[in-house]
């Protein structure tokens, strides 16, 4: 079945958070999509759990095909991400990751967005609303994109890497409500990288070599997310938009090493 977008899902050991995420697809307004989950789970299969099989059938009622793969053994998010993307046959790719909580505009707002730019990537960054109440001013600055989305080279230390900070407990939240951005009418802002929740333009990422620089990195590493956005935002360009079209459903993370950052060591 050809799709505009294939959403990739690397999972492992979550599959309660898994069948939330998928559940929060059902309703999605976008609907040309299909669903490739990558499972690394070593002690079982997510396909055989009730909580997952529940929401698959139900998205799949929905028209969309929903794909299950055991992979098997683990060498990393990167390669988990590289095998992923080899499995995409769609011109665009959303990589989701598994805890999260999608609005019902939030994939079609993405989607529209990152065609109207024509650039490697767009992001929403995913929002803890535990803190709702935690205000923070300082971390607040944004960078908006007045003219079209341009390339930009962003490096670690450098004056435009602060701008993650936007992304931190609930700020962009606040920020998207201070500016009255709405999912009819989003705001495209200047970002670092974009963790979570990122839709590619397939043939952008795939020249400048995907994920394939797993094999340069140690099986235990963080930030390979980050390292293939740089790359996409330093040739092709990529934005984040408010309001976020996703929330983190802020479970303790499944890569605790993180001595290893990829756009550090292989900057």
């Amino acid at each position: 079945m050809s799709v505009m977008l294939d959403i990739l899902i690397p999972t492992y050991n979550r599959p309660a958070a898994l069948a939330v995420t998928l559940t929060s697809l059902i309703a999605q307004t976008f609907k040309d999509f299909r669903v490739i989950i990558s499972d690394q789970t070593e002690n079982f299969n997510v396909a055989d759990i009730k909580e997952v099989q529940s929401p698959v059938r139900v998205v799949q009622a929905h028209g969309h095909e929903v794909q299950i793969l055991k992979h098997l053994p683990r060498r990393g998010l990167a390669e988990q991400r590289q095998f992923l993307l080899d499995q995409a046959t769609a011109p665009y790719v959303l990589f989701s990751d598994d805890d999260l909580i999608f609005e019902a505009q939030g994939v079609e707002m993405m989607f529209k967005s990152l065609r109207e730019e024509n650039v490697g990537f767009v992001g929403s960054a995913v929002v803890g609303l535990s803190y709702l109440n935690d205000i923070r001013p300082h971390q607040q600055a944004v960078e908006l994109w007045e003219g079209p989305v341009q390339p930009e080279v962003v490096l670690p230390e450098s004056p435009a890497w602060e701008r993650h900070k936007l992304h931190n407990a609930a700020n962009l939240y606040h920020v998207a409500q201070r500016l009255g951005a709405t999912f009819e009418q989003p705001i495209k802002y200047k970002v670092a990288w974009v963790g979570g929740c990122t839709m590619y333009d397939v043939a952008k990422l795939r020249e400048v070599g995907g994920f394939s620089f797993w094999r340069d990195l140690p099986t235990e590493h963080c930030g390979e997310d980050v390292l293939a956005q740089l790359r996409v935002m330093a040739r092709f360009g990529g934005f984040g938009l408010m309001p976020t079209g996703a929330y983190h459903q802020e479970l303790p993370t499944t890569v605790p090493n993180r001595e290893v950052d990829a756009p550090k060591v292989l900057r």
